[in-house]
């Protein structure tokens, strides 16, 4: 893909957030006059490497302010499977939002812990 540029196009990148970020910015980088690019990916559903971050992730947080750029987030409501499906959804939020706050609780017990210490 290096080297090329995709004038005239409809490109969709699928499952981006199996991406890096250094081929996250080689894909919108080839973007050329009269294209669109759809970039679809789900956060929650990272592949790589444990110390890699995900090149959607890196793309939402540098391009959120380019006007010429929107992003579309979907929500449990937005679920077509089976009911059952958003349920599932709402109970891992909840699970990684109270595990988000039981690892800050901890950091901030230790940060203390230590600071007795001294």
């Amino acid at each position: 893909m290096r080297g090329r540029t995709l004038n005239d196009a409809f490109i969709i990148l699928d499952e981006s957030q199996n991406t890096t970020i250094e081929q996250m910015k080689m894909f919108l980088t080839r973007i050329g006059f009269n294209s669109k690019a759809v970039i679809t990916g789900d956060v929650t559903q990272i592949d790589l490497p444990r110390n890699t971050k995900s090149g959607l992730r890196h793309a939402i947080e540098v391009l959120a302010d380019v006007e010429e750029i929107s992003f579309n987030f979907f929500h449990s409501e937005d679920v077509v499977r089976h009911p059952v499906v958003a349920r599932i959804v709402n109970a891992y939020e909840a699970w990684e939002e109270a595990e988000q706050k039981r690892k800050a609780a901890l950091a901030a017990e230790r940060k203390r812990e230590e600071q007795e210490q001294k």
